[in-house]
């Protein structure tokens, strides 16, 4: 096991064995899928994050939608240029955790610290599937008056499917998607495979929700670290592929 730096490669690879369809959303893939180079990791956090800036904003320019496999969360940071000048767009976040503090063990790109950047940067943020929580998250949640629907509210209501996103957040949206948010038994790839997440239809269903009568901009899909097991790389590949279809629908 190589942690989440080899989370891209067992996600391209793994995408072979997908079906070409997506229910309700055709094939994607017709529309044409460019894979990139890897971004080299061997010049520090932030020259990574630059070049993958570049590469989502050279992706922008031509009128495609990029999509950034992870990795730590920290590279949703790449997004941030990107994000910045495209108007108004907020950010949709589905995780385990808030990643809301301001530095983590010394470092500011931190993937504890990822939101925090988007927050300040005055990118409206909405999270889903929270369930762990620290004192420095909750004050910074307040504090920049981010929108919520914690694990322990979508487990209440049972049903997601009246679900949307406040008619005052943003109609473009960029979608960032830690692979923790999905329960333990689903991911167990990941660093903090967690209990009371969420589970395959639950995901697809609160995705379609949030995002009507929006468009898709971008998204990342991060935080898988493949181990043994083939299913975890194959889910987060058919994530991937999902969110393609979404975007591809909600764009037209």
């Amino acid at each position: 096991m190589g942690g989440t730096k080899e989370g891209p490669r067992a996600i391209i690879e793994a995408s072979s064995q997908l079906e070409r369809l997506v229910e309700g959303y055709g094939n994607p893939g017709s529309l044409g899928i460019h894979t990139t180079d890897p971004i080299p990791a061997n010049g520090g956090v932030e020259h990574s994050i630059q070049l993958a800036s570049s590469a989502m904003q050279n992706a922008r320019f031509w009128n495609a939608i990029p999509v950034l496999l992870g990795g730590e969360h920290s590279v949703t940071n790449a997004a941030l240029d990107m994000l910045l000048s495209s108007g108004e767009v907020g950010v949709l976040q589905f995780d385990a955790h808030m990643d809301l503090r301001d530095t983590y063990e010394g470092s500011k790109f931190s993937h504890a610290c990822v939101m925090r950047r988007v927050v300040e940067a005055g990118i409206p943020l909405f999270q889903v599937g929270i369930r762990n929580f620290s004192e420095e998250d909750l004050a910074a949640r307040e504090q920049y008056k981010v929108g919520y629907y914690d694990a322990s509210t979508l487990y209440r209501r049972k049903d997601a499917s009246g679900l949307t996103l406040p008619p005052t957040f943003p109609k473009k949206l960029y979608i960032t998607f830690d692979v923790d948010a999905f329960d333990a038994s689903l991911m167990s790839a990941t660093g903090t495979p967690d209990p009371g997440g969420l589970f395959w239809w639950d995901a697809v269903t609160l995705l379609e929700n949030l995002t009507e009568g929006r468009t898709i901009i971008g998204m990342d899909v991060v935080e898988l670290a493949p181990n043994q097991l083939h299913h975890p790389s194959y889910t987060a590949a058919k994530l991937v592929y999902f969110l393609m279809g979404l975007a591809s629908k909600r764009n037209t």
